[in-house]
């Protein structure tokens, strides 16, 4: 009878402190889980059962990975909201699958993404020919984001700078330079690229969000 009660309460314990660990980690659905949460959550899972199982072992160092692994989520999920770069690591980068209704072989062949797959994510979303989509963006998470033709845009939102740092590549994707972003966003009134938050470009229109003051 005891050695039921001390599994009940250490059940109890765990899953109370597994739901904390989890709200502390911040609110993800399970789709849009990156890589690393994945296997965090699989590894606090692994200790869990470590801790409910073996009841002769003492439980504050048997818990105490799960504490280790917190920490080091907080500490990434911190210097991750500081630098894109660092974003950019742990969590990967969105990759356009199909552009402008072309589809990119060489995109899909370095996210390890076959036709299938391509075909799979498009029948979830009710499009049933490739030729009805005129951008389809693999997100971090895995899903496909899709974007029909004929929507009255003529492209899609691409970031131009993050967090005060210039997106190079991006720039590149709508064939304009560096210079070029300067100049037009002196024209908008700003003279400081540090300033500046998130900047996108549209249809000839600028979106400009800047840091808050302190």
């Amino acid at each position: 009878m005891e050695e039921y009660m001390i599994i009940l309460f250490r059940t109890i314990l765990i899953y109370a402190l597994i739901v904390l660990i989890f709200r502390l980690m911040g609110k993800r659905e399970i789709g849009e889980l990156s890589i690393l949460d994945l296997v965090v959550f699989i590894m606090i899972a692994e200790i869990a059962v470590v801790a409910i199982e073996d009841i002769k072992a003492s439980l504050i160092p048997t818990l105490m990975p799960m504490f280790i692994l917190l920490f080091i989520q907080l500490l990434l999920a911190f210097f991750s909201l500081k630098s894109k770069k660092i974003r950019d690591l742990i969590d990967g980068k969105p990759t356009i699958i199909i552009n402008d209704g072309k589809i990119d072989e060489q995109a899909m062949k370095s996210q390890r993404y076959n036709f299938d797959d391509l075909l799979l994510q498009l029948r979830e979303k009710d499009i049933r020919n490739i030729a009805d989509v005129e951008f389809a963006i693999l997100e971090t998470s895995g899903k496909l984001s899709v974007f029909e033709k004929d929507q009255g845009t003529s492209g899609i939102t691409l970031p131009l700078i993050i967090d005060g740092i210039i997106q190079e590549e991006n720039l590149s994707k709508i064939g304009q330079t560096n210079f070029w972003l300067r100049q037009e966003l002196k024209r908008q009134g700003c003279m400081n690229i540090k300033d500046i938050s998130f900047c996108s470009y549209q249809d000839g229109i600028f979106y400009l969000d800047f840091f808050d003051k302190k």
